[in-house]
């Protein structure tokens, strides 16, 4: 009798654990971040909590196309719950070379850490880096200690200038669209599309809402003519990778940087940057054609 009244505690103990884990978290006051970064960030449809922080100070070049800061200089940070009190942090910091040590060391004092550094572009001036980050804390500490690295740079803080009155954009962004299969929008003078993948990608044991960098990234700037500059990623799995540069030479895009963005990802990632500046919608064939090599989630 005792043993059967053991067993029975013990499964309600059980159920009750469970039941406790599927309570949902307290909610953090985002505004906290806000404050502690000096940017205002959003709330994502995935949960996630993004922050944008474009790099409008500087002036890039590459390939003699003078680069709007939407197309290849957001820098960004985003934090998704993790308890009642902590979040996960992730984010992409553009750097100028001279930024990068003093910024790293700033970030390992304050408790995050790099999981990439790398180039994303070719033959750029100046030249950028991206750094990529990782935490876990309190939302209001994180902010602080990303904060605190980035004033050590020239990157703006405070609520971003007017935007300019909008024109004729240059490109058929509809038809843009169409042919990729996935709609996007138009943001700081670029067309930019994401395309998550269709499995879920975890880190640390813990699911990462796609929005947190792991959607494939497709931009489009106008150039002339009907034409633009596209960059962006690819997020890929090991056997996507080289039928993907296939496709992308194939369709006259250059592969411009191949790397990993995490350090505990589940599956394993790869992150294939690539640039051209031609036709739009030939552009956006090739670009379709190495989406086609890939587990994407189907546009709705």
């Amino acid at each position: 009798m005792g043993q059967r009244i053991s067993a029975l505690a013990a499964l309600l103990l059980i159920i009750a654990v469970r039941q406790q884990a599927q309570q949902p978290f307290a909610p953090i006051d985002w505004k906290q971040v806000d404050a502690g970064l000096g940017k205002s960030g959003a709330l994502q449809p995935d949960g996630a909590y993004k922050v944008g922080m474009p790099r409008s100070d500087l002036h890039v070049t590459a390939a003699g196309v003078a680069v709007k800061p939407a197309l290849a200089l957001g820098s960004w940070v985003a934090f998704h719950q993790v308890s009642d009190t902590e979040a996960m942090l992730m984010g992409d910091l553009v750097l100028l070379e001279s930024e990068v040590d003093p910024v790293l060391a700033k970030l390992q004092q304050g408790g995050i850490e790099q999981t990439a550094l790398h180039n994303h572009l070719l033959h750029e001036s100046p030249h950028v880096m991206y750094m990529h980050i990782g935490g876990r804390g309190t939302p209001a500490r994180l902010a602080a200690a990303v904060h605190a690295a980035l004033a050590l740079t020239t990157m703006p803080f405070g609520a971003p200038s007017a935007p300019a009155a909008a024109g004729p954009f240059g490109i058929d962004t509809a038809q843009v669209g169409q042919i990729l299969g996935y709609h996007g929008k138009v943001n700081g003078g670029v067309y930019q599309v994401g395309v998550p993948r269709a499995e879920q990608i975890t880190a640390d044991g813990i699911a990462v809402p796609s929005s947190m960098g792991l959607a494939t990234a497709i931009n489009f700037q106008p150039t002339s003519a009907g034409r633009a500059a596209i960059t962006g990623d690819f997020v890929l799995i090991g056997s996507e990778v080289n039928p993907v540069i296939r496709a992308l030479r194939e369709n006259g895009i250059a592969v411009t940087a191949l790397h990993s963005h995490m350090l505990t990802d589940s599956p394993r990632l790869f992150f294939m940057h690539y640039w051209a500046n031609d036709d739009a919608l030939k552009l956006a064939h090739g670009l379709r054609a190495a989406l086609d090599k890939m587990n994407v989630k189907r546009a709705g």
